[in-house]
């Protein structure tokens, strides 16, 4: 099959090569961004960012056996060869586009408001079982995490799994533009990113760009327990998923087993089978569905798809449960929207012990903001929790509510420095304590404290 060189990267994006005549012509393959990722034969991509520039780390990416730069100026004195063109963010999709065109793999996207990565997690667990899996890792899921994850394909893949993260108009547009999706799920339409998206609508149209680019005889697979997406028309072939029985694809029969064991059953129109996953959290059974209709697509049996999902582990921040000191930590604090926490309180309430859960600002909620704080402290009322801990100016709100609705146990905290030193007054042997806010309050900071203040 074809390969990337400096040569064809400088002709597809109509840059200008920079080295040697021997050099014209290596073989490229993978790409970084920062030196230290850098794999022998990788390109390495010059970004200027607010806290360094990566042209200043060219040589240094030389060094650990880069193949060839793309910069935006002239490198001193480089070390290897470089491609110099007008914007390297712009260059590196037109070639991550390229090198996806030379894969005739079935390539899946996953979107959604809440949900996203744990989805692309159970896909590729499944696919697993019978596939070598190319899986977007850590947070790759955006206009430069998403030509990075596509530059890693090679011969070796059987699938590819991306994740596609937006937060305005226009991005899936560009991010689907590279990955050609075959498979395009989406898990939820929901409260975020509602300062750029407007409202609901808005999330829904941003987030259905993607149909314009998929593959010819492309296969939509929409969660149907979403109101939007059960009535929303892809103009392709449809599947839904989700705990439904409407759906396509839905779970039943779900028993959780403290924090280490689900059990659940899928059903479709040719029959059920049964599914075990070795993690927590109600929104598992309802996303598993997704995991088997692709799947089924791909040409799994069932009983590869359970033994897939036997593999499945949660991300760091979502949903990972750990022990310290006699009391459970949720730690499910990578982000945070209305949609998200309703799921995580829903998934606290079966565990054992008396449940806390520490809430943060949910933020770029938008014009709606306060409300949905409020909305979510009533539903932690109505949860049952021996404890809700708030802290962040927006996470007043949640207090707010769940006071108005005759919580008992509430604190409210403007600032974890604050909170921190009074964790140990608030927490008891025994209790199973969620700690979930939105990424940019850094709540792991809390996770960070519980452990070493209730670890032996």
């Amino acid at each position: 099959m074809k390969h990337l060189t400096p040569q064809i990267i400088a002709d597809i994006t109509g840059g200008t090569y920079i080295g040697g005549e021997s050099a014209r012509n290596i073989r490229v393959a993978g790409a970084a961004r920062d030196n230290r990722d850098v794999k022998p034969g990788n390109l390495f991509v010059c970004i200027s960012g607010a806290r360094a520039d990566g042209h200043s780390f060219a040589n240094a990416a030389f060094e650990a056996g880069a193949a060839c730069c793309l910069a935006e100026r002239p490198i001193p004195d480089a070390k290897g060869p470089y491609v110099l063109v007008g914007s390297t963010l712009a260059s590196i999709k037109t070639v991550a586009a390229y090198h996806r065109s030379l894969f005739g793999i079935p390539v899946i996207g996953i979107t959604g408001s809440v949900g996203k990565t744990t989805t692309k997690e159970l896909v590729a667990a499944a696919l697993s079982s019978k596939y070598e899996v190319l899986k977007t890792t850590g947070n790759l899921n955006n206009e430069l995490g998403v030509p990075l994850t596509l530059m890693s394909l090679d011969k070796r893949h059987d699938a590819a799994v991306i994740e596609m993260g937006i937060s305005d108009f226009g991005e899936m547009s560009r991010l689907a533009e590279m990955v050609h999706p075959d498979i395009f799920v989406i898990t939820s339409i929901g409260y975020s990113h509602l300062l750029e998206l407007g409202d609901l609508n808005g999330v829904l149209r941003a987030k259905t760009e993607a149909f314009a680019y998929m593959k010819p005889g492309g296969v939509a697979v929409l969660s149907g327990d979403d109101e939007m997406l059960s009535r929303y028309d892809p103009g392709m072939r449809k599947l839904t998923f989700g705990c439904g029985n409407r759906n396509d694809f839905y779970s039943e029969n779900v028993r959780q087993e403290g924090a280490d064991a689900l059990f659940f059953d899928i059903v479709s129109g040719t029959g059920r089978f049964p599914v075990k996953i070795p993690a927590y959290g109600s929104h598992l059974p309802s996303l598993a569905p997704a995991a088997a209709a692709i799947g089924r697509l791909l040409g799994l049996r069932d009983g590869e798809i359970s033994r897939g999902l036997l593999a499945y582990s949660p991300v760091g921040g979502r949903a990972s449960v750990t022990s310290a000191g006699g009391i459970t930590i949720v730690d499910d604090c990578y982000n945070a929207n209305p949609n998200s926490v309703k799921a995580a309180l829903a998934s606290l309430q079966t565990l054992p012990g008396r449940r806390v859960a520490i809430l943060g600002d949910m933020i770029n909620l938008g014009a709606e903001s306060e409300e949905l704080h409020r909305e979510i402290g009533v539903l932690a009322a109505q949860s049952g929790l021996g404890s809700l801990i708030c802290c962040g100016k927006e996470a007043s709100f949640i207090h707010d509510g769940y006071m108005s609705r005759g919580g008992v146990g509430a604190s409210c905290y403007l600032a974890k420095a604050d909170l921190i030193p009074e964790l140990s007054g608030h927490i008891k042997k025994g209790d199973a304590v969620l700690v979930k806010a939105s990424r940019g309050m850094h709540f792991e900071e809390i996770v960070g404290a519980l452990k070493e203040l209730y670890s032996p």
